[in-house]
């Protein structure tokens, strides 16, 4: 084999091996997608988990609209971690109402979630995720 046929025949193996790894590339952006749903969707699994355990035995469930007050608070918990909330400012952050009646509503399912070991909490009236 002389220099131009063995430097065609490096062109030919480098083309190769450059379209190997555009492809190997898209599956791996496909996979890496795939992956963050699925992640997602375990993540709303547990919180729907986490708030049918909520619920006392033998109990009505709560109304749609409860359920999704539930979803918010573990979803706010979830984005913020280490972050300590008192009721009046998770209603902040949510943008709920902040009179007195919806922030005891709220202290009370934060009561029921920490008895459900989804929070803790590190002071009176202070709300954390558990880690």
């Amino acid at each position: 084999m002389n220099v131009s046929e063995l430097l065609a025949y490096l062109q030919t193996q480098q083309d190769e091996a450059t379209t190997r790894a555009a492809e190997l590339r898209g599956q791996i952006e496909h996979l890496t997608a795939a992956l963050a749903e699925s992640e997602a969707r375990l993540t709303d699994l547990a919180t729907t988990r986490i708030i049918t355990e909520a619920a006392p035995a033998g109990a009505e469930p709560d109304p749609p609209e409860a359920n999704t007050a539930y979803q918010d608070i573990v979803n706010a918990f979830n984005q913020h971690p280490d972050q300590v909330f008192r009721a009046r400012e998770l209603h902040e952050l949510l943008g709920m109402p902040t009179d007195e009646a919806s922030v005891n509503i709220t202290r009370s399912r934060l009561g029921r979630l920490t008895r459900q070991g989804f929070l803790t909490q590190p002071g009176r009236g202070h709300y954390q995720k558990r880690t």
